[in-house]
């Protein structure tokens, strides 16, 4: 079960306004720009991301069907800034990994805490 969705709201209007203030340049945070799969909009959304070997791997903490991840499925593309680099995304793949083994150990434990399986895995696009 993801983190439920009424703190999912609060993050929204809330933690996210602050996360995005180190996001972009922080390890193991990222922000992603994704646009509205109906209104067009531009919208960036801070997340945690992780490297495995050159594909970038998100951990579904809200589930996927976050509006960022909905979004970003439907165009197939995003772009990232981490690490004060932006980084252009593609072939979302979403899976489910019940060991957790892709990420670091102690976020492993957390997520195991928070009972997330669910991830997105993408690919720069330099690298296809």
């Amino acid at each position: 079960m993801p983190i439920p969705r009424g703190v999912a709201r609060v993050n929204k209007r809330v933690t996210n306004r602050i996360t995005r203030r180190f996001a972009g340049w922080m390890p193991g945070f990222a922000i992603v720009t994704h646009t509205g799969r109906r209104s067009g909009r531009t919208y960036r959304t801070p997340v945690n991301v992780f490297q495995d070997g050159e594909r970038y791997l998100f951990a579904l903490t809200y589930g996927a069907d976050s509006d960022w991840v909905r979004n970003v499925l439907a165009a197939e593309r995003c772009e990232i800034r981490t690490r004060r680099r932006n980084v252009e995304l593609v072939a979302p793949e979403r899976f489910t990994d019940p060991t957790r083994r892709l990420v670091p150990v102690p976020v492993r434990w957390i997520l195991a805490l928070l009972s997330v399986t669910e991830f997105l895995a993408m690919t720069p696009l330099r690298s296809r």
